[in-house]
């Protein structure tokens, strides 16, 4: 079991690993937020369709030129077992994990 978050709203996996290396495959982002794309609030969706979106709960992105998945605290709460499924992705692949808070963009 993954230890609980402190007060971030969602942690970031990196596609870098902790000696720095770029993760491959390419598309790893996507097909994880893909494989935990059933996982939602409300719980999983049966309408036709439902699957091609991603969960509000995993999303995947590029921050700063690095893919990342972006995992909300609420996954942990709602969804245990998938929280730790991502979060062991994480440690098995030795991927970097920072908890942080993404915020909107600034509109002025």
């Amino acid at each position: 079991m993954v230890a609980p978050l402190s007060s971030s709203q969602e942690v970031f996996i990196q596609g870098i690993t902790q000696q720095g290396r770029t993760f491959r495959p390419s598309d790893w982002a996507e097909r994880l937020a893909g494989v935990m794309s059933q996982f939602r609030p409300g719980g999983a969706r049966l309408t036709p369709g439902a699957h091609l979106g991603y969960s509000p709960w995993c999303i995947p992105t590029t921050l700063g030129g690095v893919k990342c998945v972006v995992v909300n605290a609420a996954l942990q709460q709602h969804e245990p077992m998938a929280w730790d499924f991502v979060m062991n992705f994480a440690r098995d692949n030795e991927l970097q994990v920072v908890e942080a808070c993404l915020l909107p963009d600034a509109k002025g």
